[in-house]
């Protein structure tokens, strides 16, 4: 059965979405957790349980060391439980960590570059998972390539105004070489308003221009907009495009390369974000990621293994912001201890964590009402 099939159905809820959705999440939170299982047992902590989803327990099973693998109710993350631990959020028990260095097992009792690993372990597995994703598309399939010559100049728009013209190749941005329009449009959606040297060959000679990209708000195909930068030149749909295959170490490299770029542009969003240049609205929750991952399963497999890719990196990335509770948190604390030579008190922790979940809950609500406003905008217009 094609991944198509599940989400061509004939109803404008959205309800179908969630197979796609779930599925890719699953892929990505067994990954997370598979990364700090690994690590963990590498580093000699007991791992008491492995759980995909919270709540009541599906079903499950015990394996020879004594951790329960098992599935849980609401499918929408997961967990690894340590000896040690107090809940899923990975607190130290105040009991245990008086016992913790008698108990080889204890995971608050590993020295804290252990710790650290195991926790670093989850998002590194999940940039891994990523790379590996792309790197086989590109080995199997092919990066699509598109000449990026330009084969219209939209009227007013950026590209006009530093003298682009028609039948113009851009040769390269800002010193990066642009191989095909996929280069070009990676190089200036996240520069609007900023200054480009860019060459172009025209009749053979070489031009150094100056455009400055326009920012402009396309729709997201889900009644909201996004904010990116652009030239304002158009290449014929027509067009050829061919399938470049890559071997193994150029597949690899360009899958690093395709992971990192996820990772630039959301920073520079954050970035935009926190000066004030970018609006929290293009922030998407549970919806629109379920909404991505179900169009992206409609135009089949294919393009479904790279939303899980792209999902990975994102759902990794989130994991190493330093909100307590993540596991950035996690790792902000355990650098204080190796600066301070002992851990934060109790107290001290304690309301890290509670911050932390303040902060987690804030961003799932401003992602939800985002989501919210679109499905009304498409439901209801305006």
């Amino acid at each position: 059965m094609n991944l198509s099939d599940l989400v061509h159905v004939p109803l404008n809820t959205g309800v179908f979405y969630a197979l796609p959705f779930l599925l890719a999440l699953t892929v990505i939170v067994f990954i997370h957790e598979l990364g700090h299982f690994l690590v963990a047992r590498w580093c000699g902590v007991d791992v008491e349980a492995f759980s995909i989803g919270f709540g009541r327990e599906i079903f499950g099973w015990n394996d020879r060391y004594g951790t329960r693998w098992k599935v849980a109710w609401l499918p929408l993350g997961g967990y690894v439980r340590f000896r040690g631990d107090a809940n899923a959020a990975s607190m130290p028990d105040a009991e245990a960590l008086e016992r913790a260095k008698s108990e080889p097992g204890n995971f608050h009792g590993k020295p804290v570059w252990q710790r650290a690993a195991v926790v670093a372990a989850g998002p590194v597995a999940n940039f891994i998972l990523a790379i590996a994703i792309f790197a086989g598309a590109f080995m199997l399939v092919g990066k699509p390539v598109i000449e990026p010559r330009v084969d219209e100049v939209l009227a007013g728009s950026a590209a006009e105004a530093a003298g682009i013209r028609k039948g113009d190749m851009i040769v390269s941005v800002d010193g990066g070489a642009i191989a095909d329009f996929a280069d070009l449009q990676q190089a200036v959606m996240s520069r609007a308003g900023e200054p480009l040297a860019v060459i172009v060959e025209r009749s053979g000679e070489r031009l150094n221009l100056t455009v400055t990209p326009q920012l402009r708000e396309e729709p997201d195909n889900f009644g909201g907009k996004i904010r990116i930068g652009l030239l304002g030149i158009k290449r014929d749909p027509m067009g050829p495009v061919r399938y470049e295959r890559m071997g193994p170490v150029k597949a690899l490299e360009a899958g690093v390369s395709s992971t990192w770029f996820i990772v630039r542009s959301t920073f520079s969003y954050l970035g935009k974000l926190f000066t004030g240049r970018e609006s929290p609205d293009q922030l998407g929750g549970p919806i629109a990621m379920a909404k991505a991952a179900g169009d992206a399963a409609s135009m089949g497999f294919s393009q479904f293994v790279r939303m899980i890719a792209f999902l990975s990196v994102s759902i990794g990335l989130l994991n190493l912001f330093p909100i307590p509770m993540l596991d950035g948190g996690h790792l902000v604390y355990y650098a204080v201890e190796a600066v301070r030579g002992r851990p934060l008190g109790e107290k001290a922790q304690e309301w890290g964590f509670r911050i932390g979940f303040s902060l987690v809950i804030m961003l799932m609500v401003v992602g939800t009402w985002n989501d919210l406003v679109r499905v009304a905008t498409v439901w209801f217009g305006g």
